[in-house]
This record gives structure tokens, C-alpha cells and sequence, in this order.
């Protein structure tokens, strides 16, 4: 196993599972964009990479929220029914989720650069296909593979982060990434919205086509390759599969990925109920509740570049998260205790306050719970990148339909699922990561 130094000089915490494949142990080649650079070298361009890497991160809430505003036009012009309809966001989510695991170790094998590439040429032509999908059925079948696609741009772009910086210096790199992946699901309805005034829904995927194209160009003309080939694994599949599974056999590294996974269902939880809740159970107008949904985003925003930038490098990496998942923990409560009717019919504006909570809190935990997971994993990130995206793609589509189980009147799931999914986050963490008992 290499040993490697963490470039913030910080001590790492446990030995790092030894990478399977083999490696090839040929030199850096010259700094053109095809080829890998030094990190040092990239890190350089650090505004440049943040706004590519963004650009990336963002693409998928673009691609999946955008669309909103379109689904009952959908209905209408595929004279599909609305259950089937639904299942485009189904594909495209199930897409970004599977894709996450195939394209994670294709670019541990053959870098990140050649593997985002082709994932984005097949994200441009899948969205072309959608503009022009003449039945509901194609469309749902080029949203999945849209979605598959989609997912190089998740996965590299963490792999990425994760060549370029260690320790604190990650953590704050991924602090400044949820600034943008924070804005784009809260501006993107309203994009879309803004489409549909000048064009039909298929504009909207013609919008997303150009925007991936783009960046398809950016990547090709100035993201460099930031995993040399002595590097890269050259194993096969059965290689991946081994990674995979060594990086799962690491408690402390599972412990971060489900407690990560776990606080995403409990955001997610919130993103499918909150407009039920909001508008229907406690009447707030559609206006109110776009008011109330970007100030939640603002907050989750803000608290993540306060992580970034004051607390990284001041307080343990560990210590801010087990904060971030107590705050959710306790804002979780008090939703169960004001939506189940112990203190008394509620207003909004306790309800919201608590979800404002809730949500700043998120800007603690994620960030955190990916830095600590891929502080452990140099010699796969891509692999474990894959695998903190899917557990929490999944974790949080399992989740997301339990909000509704008790039907229309009553808001009482979502604080259920919301506490279960932070009282498990804080369990993994103390009990499989183990804070106390390493050197932050």
C-alpha cells in the first residue's frame, strides 16, 4: 500500500485500504488538457476548475428540475396519463443513481477526463433525442439514459476534488461546490418556468442541450486530466467490484457514506413533502412557498460557506459534523412535537422555522461526511465516489415516498422519516466512525 501524505500536512486517521488493481507506472505527461498535469499545477486555475467542477454538479438538478414546471404540458401533448409522465423523473433520478456506479471505477481504470467526456457526448445526444421524443415511452427511455449519462459529471467532479486537495483544503473546495449545486434546485424551476413563456416543454430539454454542450466544450478545451496513469487501476470489472467492496469493508468509510446518505434522505424528504405541507396543510400560497423554499436554500447555502470558510482549519472536520447532525436531530424533534399535535394546533411560521433549521443544518453534514469519506480513499476515488452518490441517490428515492404514507392531512411522516434519517446519521457516525478515537 502507498503511503500518502495529506497535502494540508494534517495527520490522517486510519490506514487507507490498499488499492486491488495494478498500476501502471508511467510518467506525468505534458500539461496539455488530454494528458495529466501536477495537482499543484491545476489547483492554479482554482477559479476556473470551481466554476467547470459547478458547471458539472450542477447539471443534474438542472436536468431534473427544469422539467417541473413542464410535466402537466407533458401530459397534454403526449396524451400520456399523469402516473406515467411521473416516471420520466423516476428514469432520469434511477439514471443518476446506476450511473454513479458504473462511471466511478471507468475513471479510477482510465482517468477522469476520457470517461466525463463520453459521458457528456452521451448526456447531449440523449437530450437532443428527448426534444423530439415523440411518445411518452421514448421519452422515459432517453431520460434514463440521460440520467446514466448525467452521472460522470456527479462522480468525476467529487474524484476530481479529491486528486486535487486533501484535508481541510478539500472540505472547504466541497463547502464552495454547495454553493452551486445549493442554488441550482432552487433556481431551476424558475428557469424552466421562464422557457415555457417562450417556447413549449420541449424547449426545456433543448435549453439543457445547449448548457451541456457547453460544458462538454469547457471540459474538453480546459479541464485537465488529474489522475496520472501510475495511478489508475488496470484491472477489470471484477477489479471494480473488489475496490468497491474493500472500501465498504472500512467501517469508518461506510460510517461516513451512510450517515452522509442518510442526512441527503432527510433533505430529500423535505424537498417532496414541503409543498404538500406548506401549501396544502398549512395554506400558504404558491408564492409563500417559493419565498419560504429559496430562504431554506439560502440557509443551507450560507451555513456551507461558513463551514468552508471559518470553521475548516479551525474546528476538527468531526467535530462540526457531529454539530450539523445534532442541530438536525433536534429540529426534527421539534417538527414531530409541533406536527403531531402534543403542544397544540401550530402555525407556519414555527413549522418553518424549524425547517429553515433543518436545512441550514444540511450545510454542516454533507460537505462534512464526503470530505472525511474520501480523505480515506486516494487510491479510489472514483470508486468512492460512486458509491457515496448512489447510497445517497437511493437511500433518499426510498425515503422520499414514505412523506406520504398517512395520506394528504397531516405532515407528521415527514418529521417521522426526517428524525429516523438523523437519528440514524448520528448513530453511524458515533458508532462505525468513531470519532474520539482518531486524530482529526
Amino acid at each position: 500500500m502507498e503511503t500518502r501524505m495529506a497535502k494540508s500536512g494534517a495527520r490522517q486517521d486510519d490506514a487507507h485500504i490498499p488499492a486491488t488493481g495494478g498500476r501502471d507506472r508511467s510518467h506525468d505527461e505534458a500539461a496539455v488538457p488530454g494528458k495529466p498535469v501536477a495537482a499543484e499545477a491545476v489547483r492554479r486555475t482554482g477559479l476556473l476548475v470551481t466554476l467547470v467542477l459547478g458547471g458539472l454538479t450542477a447539471l443534474p438538478p438542472l436536468s431534473m428540475d427544469m422539467y417541473l414546471p413542464a410535466l402537466p404540458a407533458v401530459t397534454e401533448s403526449l396524451h400520456a396519463p399523469a402516473a406515467t409522465v411521473q416516471l420520466t423523473l423516476t428514469a432520469c433520478l434511477t439514471g443518476m443513481a446506476l450511473g454513479q456506479i458504473v462511471v466511478g471505477p471507468m475513471s479510477d481504470r482510465w482517468g477522469r477526463r476520457g470517461p466525463l467526456l463520453i459521458g457528456m457526448i452521451v448526456y447531449v445526444a440523449a437530450t437532443v433525442i428527448c426534444v423530439f421524443a415523440p411518445t411518452a415511452e421514448l421519452l422515459i427511455g432517453f431520460r434514463l439514459i440521460q440520467g446514466l449519462a448525467g452521472a460522470a459529471g456527479i462522480v468525476i467532479a467529487r474524484a476530481v476534488v479529491r486528486d486535487l486537495y486533501d484535508g481541510v483544503e478539500m472540505a472547504r473546495f466541497f463547502s464552495t461546490l454547495m454553493l452551486i449545486s445549493g442554488v441550482a434546485p432552487v433556481v431551476a424551476p424558475l428557469i424552466g418556468g421562464q422557457v415555457l413563456r417562450f417556447t413549449d416543454w420541449r424547449g426545456i430539454f433543448a435549453v439543457l442541450a445547449v448548457v451541456g454542450l457547453l460544458l462538454t466544450v469547457v471540459v474538453w478545451k480546459w479541464l485537465h486530466e488529474t489522475l496520472p496513469p501510475r495511478d489508475r487501476h488496470t484491472g477489470g470489472f471484477g477489479d471494480a467490484l473488489r475496490t468497491m467492496r474493500g472500501l465498504l469493508t472500512d467501517r469508518v468509510f461506510t460510517g461516513y457514506m451512510i450517515a452522509g446518505s442518510l442526512a441527503f434522505a432527510a433533505l430529500f424528504s423535505y424537498v417532496s413533502a414541503s409543498p404538500f405541507v406548506v401549501q396544502e396543510i398549512y395554506g400558504a400560497s404558491p408564492q409563500t412557498f417559493s419565498l419560504l423554499f429559496g430562504v431554506n436554500s439560502v440557509g443551507l447555502v450560507v451555513v456551507g460557506q461558513i463551514n468552508g470558510k471559518l470553521l475548516v482549519g479551525r474546528v476538527s472536520l468531526d467535530k462540526a459534523l457531529a454539530f450539523g447532525l445534532s442541530v438536525i436531530v433536534l429540529a426534527a424533534t421539534a417538527l414531530l412535537v409541533m406536527t403531531s399535535g402534543i403542544v397544540g394546533e401550530v402555525g407556519l411560521v414555527p413549522v418553518a422555522t424549524a425547517l429553515f433549521v433543518l436545512m441550514s443544518a444540511m450545510g454542516l453534514a454533507m460537505p462534512n461526511t464526503n470530505a472525511q469519506a474520501l480523505m480515506r480513499t486516494k487510491h479510489a476515488a472514483g470508486s468512492a465516489s460512486a458509491l457515496l452518490g448512489t447510497s445517497s441517490f437511493l437511500v433518499g428515492a426510498v425515503a422520499s415516498p414514505l412523506v406520504g404514507v398517512a395520506g394528504e392531512d397531516t405532515a407528521v411522516p415527514m418529521a417521522v422519516v426526517q428524525l429516523v434519517c438523523g437519528l440514524g446519521a448520528l448513530a453511524c457516525f458515533l458508532g462505525m466512525c468513531r470519532p474520539w478515537r482518531r486524530t482529526s
